[in-house]
């Protein structure tokens, strides 16, 4: 009877390339650089190809990063393991201060093969696109926001304050029509930010509704619509916990979720 063994292979992603890294089984395995390949999906095929061998389990890694889940979705689908590691707990040695694409790599398989690795979880696509859609919102808003201070900044610069109770009402949309320059110039930037303004609102508004549109359909809906039961939480609120947490069930304890919040 033949005897499984396992190799551990570190990734060191980037946006066209890929560096790859080879750790045999056992503490004294070898270590070694197996190259650089595209960053394509035909050519991570090839390579798990070429890695695979009969009783042998591969184990591949990777750091998170902006290349997002696309090459630990097609491992996984190969039916290979892969973990996707969280930069910050890596353990790094303070005076390992050298940084290439073939060293990180090595870095990544040796880890892997001792087990001092933490994984994260991987959202599925459907969730992914929740969480877009949800972080696409409150850039939007956070855009609508940097537009107004900008108009505000740009008439308090000019002696121009609203006397009324509260900005953004009707009564403040009136004064802000009401509002002329006599240099040609300063009335165009005038009205190009009250049109950034209407854009970005509009923009708002349509996320909302697909945001509103989406969330049935999602597995998670009906943790959102239990979270609205808390006091003060309403429907983005509940939605973007669970966009960003995930589903709560994976943590045991309400302890490991305090953790994982930071708190």
């Amino acid at each position: 009877m033949t005897m499984s063994t396992a190799k551990f292979i570190g990734l060191d992603v980037h946006k066209e390339t890929i560096a790859v890294a080879v750790a045999n089984d056992g503490r004294s395995g070898e270590i070694r650089f197996h190259g650089t390949i595209p960053n394509t999906p035909d050519a991570i095929r090839r390579l798990v190809a070429r890695l695979a061998a009969p009783d042998v389990t591969l184990h591949f890694c990777y750091e998170a990063g902006g290349c997002g889940y696309g090459i630990y979705r097609q491992l996984t689908d190969l039916g290979v393991e892969c973990s996707v590691i969280a930069p910050s707990v890596i353990p790094r040695k303070s005076a390992d201060r050298v940084k290439t694409d073939r060293r990180d790599a090595q870095m990544l398989a040796r880890l892997l093969r001792s087990g001092e690795l933490t994984a994260i979880w991987v959202p599925d696509e459907a969730h992914e696109a929740i969480r877009d859609l949800i972080r696409g919102r409150r850039q939007a808003k956070q855009d609508l926001v940097a537009s107004r201070q900008t108009i505000l900044s740009f008439l308090l610069r000019h002696g121009r304050k609203f006397t009324g109770r509260s900005n953004w009402t009707k009564a403040h949309w009136r004064w802000l029509s009401e509002q002329a320059f006599d240099a040609p110039h300063q009335q165009f930037v005038f009205g190009e930010g009250i049109r950034r303004i209407e854009e970005a609102q509009h923009r708002c508004d349509r996320l909302d509704s697909m945001l509103v549109e989406a969330l049935p359909q999602w597995s998670l809906a009906p943790l959102v619509q239990a979270l609205q039961a808390l006091r003060g939480v309403g429907l983005v609120v509940a939605a973007t916990l669970v966009a960003e947490i995930g589903d709560l069930s994976r943590f045991d304890t309400p302890k490991q979720l305090m953790s994982w919040l930071g708190l």
